[in-house]
């Protein structure tokens, strides 16, 4: 028994409140619908002011208006972005993680400071590498979770336009 707990400790504190290793969180109102081209803290934003209208989600092969997404985020998607010269075998990478999943948005983000990013409302994953596992874990805690003020609000049927 004396062996057992140390394994024990150490796999509650493994799964334990800490969460998801790099994950960032914020705090935003929800409901606060803009209209116009509005500028955010982070980059790409994980939440804030928003278009009233939400992103449809899915697969994009151009950039995405922050302010149509942040409202899809609101309503619990979660938004993965990557360099535009990431290369194909990395696409297909977060392509497969993204598939059968309703309330993701995959698309492509200018100025990202690294190769990743996982964005869901208030909270945000930066990674070196589209094969790193936390993304997949980000996405499981994500879609649909708690944080979203929303969540379960459409993602589709509104916005599909790109920049």
């Amino acid at each position: 028994m004396k062996r057992a707990l140390p394994l024990l400790l150490l796999a509650l504190t493994a799964c334990g409140s800490k969460g998801i290793e790099g994950v960032q969180t914020f705090k935003y109102p929800a409901g606060d619908h803009r209209s116009g081209s509005l500028i955010y803290a982070e980059s790409p934003p994980a939440g804030g002011p928003h278009n009233a209208s939400w992103q449809n989600c899915g697969v994009y092969d151009r950039p995405l208006y922050n302010e149509y997404v942040v409202h899809s985020l609101e309503h619990g998607a979660v938004w993965v972005t990557y360099r535009p010269d990431l290369d194909a075998a990395g696409l297909d990478t977060l392509k497969k993680l993204v598939e059968g999943r309703p309330y993701t948005l995959l698309s492509p983000y200018e100025g990202l400071d690294t190769p990743v990013a996982m964005s869901a409302w208030g909270a945000q994953l930066k990674v070196d590498s589209p094969d790193d596992a936390r993304l997949k874990a980000f996405l499981d805690k994500y879609e649909q979770g708690a944080t979203a003020p929303e969540r379960g609000a459409a993602c589709s049927g509104a916005y599909s336009g790109t920049r």
